[in-house]
Formats: C-alpha cells, structure tokens, sequence
C-alpha cells in the first residue's frame, strides 16, 4: 500500500459512491486532532487541540506534507474538550454536509474552466484518547477496545484495580496456529478456542448508536451516562460525525497513530528501564500485578 487510494476503504467508497468518484477532482479529506501544551512541557497543564485536514489527491510525497495540511481550527484549553468536542466541531461538519451535497463552485486552472467541487471525509486518525472522543465510544475500562467492543477479554488486575488486554490476542490468530493451544506463555493450563468477534458494517454501528438518546453537550452538563455504560457498552454520545450523510457507508471510520502509540510505548519503557524518577511504570503494584 503506497497511497490511502490503494486500501480497500478507498475502493469501498468509490463503489458505494460512483458518481463521486467518476469526478476526479472533488476533494477526499482525513481529519486529525490531538491536545498539545504551547507554552511547553515545563509551563502549566494546558490544553489546546488544532484540528487539521489532509488533502489526498495529492502523490504519496505531498499529501503529508506541512503545506497541504489546513488547520481549520484551533480548540482553546485550558483543558480537554472530551465528549464536548463536538460542539466545536459543528461548524465543520456544517460545511463538510454541504461540500458533499451541493458542493462549491471552483476554478481549474490547469483546463481553464469552472466546475462544481465536492468533498467526503474519509476517516480521523488520532492517538487512543482522542479516538474516544470523536467516535464516541470511550477508550477507558474493560471495554475499552473499540473493535472488541462488549466482546472482549479484559480482566482486571488484582493488586493494581487495572483493566488488562494481555491474553486477548490469542483470538485473532488462525483457528490453527500453535499460540492457541500453547498452555504454557499465556494462561496457564487456558486453550483458546473463541473466534475473532464480527466486524460490523457502518450500516450496523449506525443502527446501534441511534438506540441510544440524545445528550447535553457542555461545560455544566455534568456527567451524563447511557443505561449499561461500562458493561455493555462504552459508548458517551452518538458522535457528530454520523451527520455526514455518506458517513455510514464508510468502510473504515477512524484511525490509531501508530507512530503517536509508538513514541508512547517507547517512553514507558525507556523511562521505566532508566529508573526516571515521576516517570517509571515500576512499583510495588506493578511487580504484584
């Protein structure tokens, strides 16, 4: 896969939207969000959150590249919007709802003649706390896997009161693999004969997010939670995002930074090998599990 047009999303849309895609020049889009300090890691916790769109017409050697990216918004601090999120981004679903619809009326300078632009929204890719604040499904406690979902395996740690996704994987691998049956490096005496649980379709998701209501969105509206929350189900809101009318046709709707988790994981390790004191995942509770 050299471009995000290689990828099956990609061709899913292109078959589920013809007209769409029959016009090479409307615009395909990835968002991405993240909190950041900018007065640095030594000053006081702040949280600002820019939103920035990337444009993929563009060979695999640009579209990531600092000048095609358009920040379309800035979210202020001091601290994390969280589930309210969407109440910033209501200006730009707005407009990414009329950019599909009716489109925008632009310039092509190469054949020197106007056209009508429309423009989808692919997928977000964010880091894992902020995948749970766009897509609605919280990425905290023992259901916190938003491909998992109530599905999961997770336990809880007995001395550190941790959810654990150590022994889940096994699952994933073919029914046939050596892993599975291996009772020695994972659960003692535990095979693992489950399946992976099903892949729902946008179609499916869309059905289950609208069973649950509507919620206040605010600073005052306190902490609002859907009835099973946590055992269940993990979902806060039905997320904006599901306005987008072609939005339940997507194939893949958000996206892990890998690099971002990445960088992360090497932290925790690297701090914890090095003893970096505030910093170390080592203690007591850890070493007891």
């Amino acid at each position: 896969m050299v471009h995000p047009s290689d990828g099956e999303a990609w061709k899913h849309f292109n078959s589920m939207h013809p007209p769409f895609s029959a016009e090479s020049r409307n615009v395909r889009l990835g968002l991405c969000t993240d909190g950041f300090n900018p007065f640095g890691s030594f000053a006081a916790p702040y949280s600002c959150w820019p939103v920035i769109l990337t444009v993929y017409n563009l060979p695999p050697g640009m579209c990531m590249r600092p000048e095609f990216m358009f920040l379309s918004m800035v979210i202020p601090g001091p601290s994390s919007p969280g589930r309210n999120i969407d109440v910033c981004l209501r200006p730009l679903i707005d407009e990414l709802t009329q950019l599909w619809s009716s489109g925008a009326l632009t310039y092509d300078i190469s054949r020197k003649q106007n056209f009508v632009m429309r423009a989808a929204l692919m997928w977000t890719i964010n880091d894992f706390p902020a995948y749970g604040m766009v897509s609605g499904w919280s990425t905290h406690g023992k259901l916190a896997c938003p491909y998992c979902m109530e599905n999961n395996k997770a336990f809880t740690l007995t001395n550190r009161g941790k959810a654990s996704f150590f022994y889940c994987h096994r699952r994933f691998l073919p029914h046939n693999h050596m892993y599975r049956k291996n009772r020695k490096d994972f659960f003692i005496g535990r095979v693992e004969n489950d399946v992976a649980p099903p892949r729902l379709s946008g179609e499916e998701l869309f059905d289950v997010v609208s069973e649950y209501g509507e919620i206040v969105f605010g600073l005052q509206s306190g902490k609002q939670k859907f009835s099973g929350f946590g055992l269940t189900h993990n979902w806060v809101k039905r997320s904006m995002f599901w306005e987008l009318p072609y939005w339940k046709t997507n194939l893949l709707h958000h996206n892990l930074d890998v690099m971002h988790i990445e960088k992360n994981m090497f932290e925790n390790i690297f701090n914890t090998v090095m003893d970096v004191k505030g910093k170390t995942k080592d203690n007591i509770k850890a070493r007891l599990m």
